[in-house]
């Protein structure tokens, strides 16, 4: 079933509650930022960035469109979450007038059950996940968003996300960091060594309530600020994101060579 749907802030301005209280579960309601029937409160939807245009592989190929083994890289992703039983309707992000080639050549040939709705993206990856959560309009309460190009992510990553999420609120991927990480200049001068036991590698999905991650989002384009995930959205609002672990296999593909790695760890699998 497939519907078309159209459509730094630097971290010491946080407060400083935000940055040392423990994470506890959320409450969340209907005066949060665009209400919601209290039906849809349990309801999970996911969305589906694949709207970028591919720059860094150096090919006019779209990589969300590239093959991976017997399928397109998109299509292993959307199989992940229609396999999910964590997430009951998908919304896919897509670059404008690729609904008919999105529906033919990605969503037919799995014959998914669940309802698929393609959204236009815009320019930005934000802006992008952003349409797709206007999309979403409410109808539910907590939503799983994903890079298309991350198409080995695991069911059971998506359902433990959603799970730590509907308790916090939010909730990411991340893998611990195994090299020395430096900070350095503009000059690429060292400026400190992080102590890599307290740095993580977001990954996606990155799960949040509906309302938690549409208002931030919505305060995000009222200051020009753009994050570089969507949790830095949420973080900058003063809410705590919960961390599980990762996958290292969970890798997004930006380069020829993540394609290369991507079919390696595929067949692996």
């Amino acid at each position: 079933m497939v519907s078309n749907r159209k459509s730094p802030i630097p971290a010491r301005h946080r407060s400083r509650h935000a940055r040392h209280r423990e994470a506890q579960p959320r409450r969340t309601g209907s005066g949060e930022a665009g209400g919601r029937n209290p039906q849809s409160a349990s309801r999970v939807a996911a969305v589906i960035v694949a709207a970028g245009q591919g720059t860094r592989m150096g090919i006019t190929a779209k990589k969300q469109y590239m093959m991976l083994g017997d399928r397109p890289v998109l299509a292993h992703t959307l199989l992940a979450f229609e396999k999910c039983d964590a997430v009951e309707e998908i919304f896919i992000v897509i670059p404008r007038g690729d609904d008919p080639f999105c529906k033919k050549e990605i969503i037919d040939p799995l014959r998914p059950i669940k309802p698929i709705h393609l959204v236009s993206g815009s320019a930005t990856r934000q802006e992008s996940v952003y349409n797709g959560l206007k999309a979403i309009d409410g109808r539910f309460g907590l939503v799983v968003i994903h890079d298309g190009v991350r198409p080995l992510i695991k069911s059971d990553r998506i359902t433990e996300c959603v799970g730590v999420a509907k308790k916090y609120g939010g909730c990411i991927l991340a893998v611990a960091a195994s090299d020395t990480i430096k900070t350095v200049d503009e000059h690429d001068r060292v400026i400190a060594t992080m102590k890599r036991h307290t740095i993580r590698m977001a990954q996606t999905p990155q799960a949040f309530d509906y309302n938690l991650i549409l208002g931030a989002h919505v305060a995000a384009q009222k200051k020009a600020c753009v994050g570089t995930d969507d949790a830095e959205l949420v973080e900058l609002c003063g809410e705590v994101v919960k961390v599980i672990p990762g996958d290292p296999y969970n890798i997004k593909i930006t380069t020829p060579e993540d394609l290369k790695l991507a079919e390696a760890l595929l067949a692996y699998r």
